[in-house]
């Protein structure tokens, strides 16, 4: 599952050597509510969510630990792998 903010498609943001391209082939697809984008992603397996909205929705809900999240200048990325 790919959960991005909105204004972030299509941007692509560099730190360093690093680089986080938000493409809309990756992370475009079903436009909605940040609640049911959380709703999804307590059911998902694997996960890449950038932007501070999404980051923050994921956190309030217990789906992402805030120690996880690396940044692109100030845009937050965090990558979810549950065994």
């Amino acid at each position: 599952m790919a959960i991005c903010d909105t204004g972030l498609l299509g941007e692509t943001f560099r730190d360093g050597k690093k680089k986080l391209e938000v493409s809309p082939q990756f992370y475009g697809g079903t436009l909605c509510a940040i609640e049911q984008a959380m709703e999804a992603l307590a059911h998902a397996d694997i996960a890449n969510l950038v932007g501070e909205t999404t980051i923050q929705a994921a956190v309030s809900e217990g789906l992402v630990d805030c120690d996880a999240v690396i940044y692109f200048g100030k845009i937050p990325h965090v990558q979810i792998v549950r065994l």
